[in-house]
């Protein structure tokens, strides 16, 4: 692939988009913190801006009261599910950054992709349900207290359980199928940018996306916000890859033409753009006619501001090394903030607004710590997953073939893999006959644990002395 910008510029990009990353992730929760500490009380509703803003703004008279400051201060939250579709924005912007070149290799995608998504999400799914089982039984009033330890420890096989405490961690979910349908449609995506050119693709995703919507909304009376919570139809069509198809294929486009795209214009250009298009989207929110536009145009406004705010952050060299830092634990970090924010306030605010205005920057700080922990488990879970796998089908092949390796692995061997080098860090032999080895490799920038029928050796390691 040929790069066509220097090595301290794709550096400096790489540092606030992984900021814009987290810091729209640290968004995600504020608005679902929000959303729950106030019960709905508040969701955009079709009525009109003046509407919208009259329930919004708290009275004067109730500005008095600390309450009154914490409910005023926490409007701009309230708008956090923007940033869901800036998450989709920037998927097809990374994605598009990665296979620069006309031509890849499909499979070797799809297989690298899809493991960076579920293995994560598999790691904090059972990492979560039995600790939720655990604080679950423990407070659930109707088991006697002397039982609590019993009833953790023996569930699911001797008590009942309401499967309520699960939904709230799992409700932002929904996104992982999205991004989903998106890695299996980017390979053709990818061919159509190439052989229909950038703008012709995001003007057909246009009228697809937008004939989606509008055929959503007047056709089948779907809506795509929590207008109202018991709908049938709710939010749900909008949740499919069409609703959100023109905004991916923005992202790719953009990161087509680099060099002359919209991310690197000016801050000046790229914040007064990014606010006027943000702006009409942000308004079209409020009106059942504006649904059709509003998520078509919100997140490149949104994008485009915060975008400038993270390049300002990352051009000094603390904020550079912290968005690096951070920023690589923004999927986990979505993964984890409901289950976080479902029972900090279940257990600790319950409704008490000082509590939660303390417990904002707890619930950040811990969900933080434990996306770090998740994501340090995730390759440990997929190691043991491995071997465990392994040894299951030597042992269950009705004539296991015990073939002679061509090479012994060792470390400090160069290997290829996946058309890129690496290095072997550590060797393991599965099983007792010696024939099938597992390596630790590297490439300095990111290590796995694969077994050696998946590397070709390029060069063995050099013994001194």
């Amino acid at each position: 692939m040929t790069r066509r910008f220097t090595r301290s510029a794709a550096v400096q990009r790489l540092a606030w988009l992984d900021g814009l990353r987290i810091f729209a992730a640290v968004m995600i929760l504020l608005y679902h913190a929000q959303l729950l500490f106030t019960q709905y009380r508040y969701t955009p509703q079709p009525t009109g801006l003046v509407d919208n803003l009259q329930q919004l703004i708290p009275e004067t008279n109730s500005l008095t009261t600390l309450s009154g400051w914490i409910h005023l201060l926490g409007i701009p939250t309230l708008f956090g599910f923007q940033f869901v579709d800036v998450f989709v924005l920037l998927s097809g912007f990374s994605l598009m950054l990665t296979t620069r070149q006309r031509s890849f290799d499909w499979l070797a995608f799809w297989q690298k992709r899809l493991s960076r998504l579920l293995w994560p999400f598999w790691t904090v799914a059972l990492l979560s349900y039995p600790i939720l089982w655990v604080v679950g039984a423990a407070t659930h009033s109707y088991i006697p207290s002397t039982w609590n330890l019993f009833a953790a420890s023996t569930f699911p096989l001797l008590f009942d359980y309401q499967g309520s405490l699960l939904l709230p961690i799992s409700g932002s979910w929904w996104f992982i199928s999205l991004i989903l349908g998106f890695t299996l449609c980017f390979p053709l995506l990818h061919r159509l940018m190439y052989r229909w050119g950038g703008r012709n693709l995001v003007a057909m995703s246009l009228i697809v996306t937008l004939g989606y919507r509008a055929l959503a909304i007047y056709g089948f009376g779907g809506q795509p916000i929590y207008t109202i919570l018991d709908t049938p139809n709710g939010p749900l069509p909008f949740y499919v890859l069409l609703a959100k198809l023109s905004t991916f294929v923005i992202g790719m486009a953009v990161a087509r033409t680099h060099g002359r795209g919209v991310f690197l214009w000016p801050q000046t250009k790229a914040l007064s753009v990014g606010m006027l298009v943000y702006g009409v989207g942000f308004v079209c929110q409020f009106y059942r006619l504006g649904w059709v536009l509003c998520d078509v145009l919100m997140p490149l406004g949104l994008t485009l501001v915060c975008m400038v705010l993270c390049r300002w952050l990352t051009a000094r060299r603390a904020g550079h090394q912290l968005a690096l830092r951070l920023g690589r634990y923004s999927y986990s970090f979505f993964l984890i903030h409901n289950f976080v924010v479902d029972r900090t306030l279940g257990l600790m605010v319950k409704g008490d607004g000082v509590t939660y205005a303390i417990a904002i920057p707890l619930m950040i700080l811990g969900t933080l710590i434990l996306a770090a922990i998740a994501d340090a488990v995730t390759p440990l879970l997929k190691r043991a997953l491995m071997r465990l796998w392994q040894d299951i089908d030597y042992l269950l092949a009705r004539k296991p073939a015990v073939a002679t390796p061509s090479w012994v692995p060792s470390v400090g061997d160069t290997v290829g893999y996946l058309d890129q080098q690496w290095a072997v860090q550590a060797v393991e032999v599965l099983l007792d006959d010696g024939n099938y080895y597992l390596c630790k490799i590297t490439n300095n920038q990111q290590t796995r644990w694969v077994s050696q029928e998946q590397l070709q050796l390029m060069a063995p390691r050099v013994m001194v002395g």
